[in-house]
């Protein structure tokens, strides 16, 4: 019997491996109906000199790049934070089936805090949410970070 990680689980790696190259700790991970991961992914915002460059859409790219289709629509996406107003606008455009997210981000957040694009009446598409996933971990993965730079 092997013993395989949780997307949660790889999300939170790629958010400690992004810490440790100095990017806020966010992962992502996109997987299929049957769980397999498609792409996984960290912020490299400022490895790639690139404000867009968040966890969600690299995932995002990689798995539709592999896919062959813009579109995702039997795909989840499990993130550590709870994605901005344009990973959830991105989240919506892919037509993912879920998104599920452990922190929950008041200040920045974009599904259940701030722009709550997934209720706008602009909004095309609206995927399952899951919100809190390992919450505490999450949370405290960000804090840590940020209260060595303050």
């Amino acid at each position: 019997m092997s013993w395989s990680m949780t997307p949660i689980e790889i999300a939170l790696q790629e958010a400690r491996d992004a810490a440790a190259r100095g990017e806020v700790p966010v992962g992502a991970v996109v997987t299929d109906a049957s769980g397999t991961v498609l792409a996984r992914a960290g912020n490299r915002v400022e490895e790639m000199h690139d404000p867009t460059a968040h966890a969600e859409i690299l995932a995002l790219r990689a798995a539709a790049a592999l896919r062959g289709s813009p579109r995702l629509p039997d795909c989840t996406l499990t993130v550590t934070l709870e994605p901005c107003p344009m990973c959830a606008q991105a989240a919506s455009f892919f037509r993912l089936r879920r998104v599920v997210f452990g922190a929950y981000d008041p200040k920045g957040g974009g599904v259940e805090h701030g722009a709550r694009i997934f209720q706008a009446s602009s909004c095309h598409h609206t995927p399952e949410l899951i919100g809190g996933v390992r919450e505490g971990e999450c949370t405290s993965l960000l804090r840590d970070f940020f209260v060595v730079r303050r």
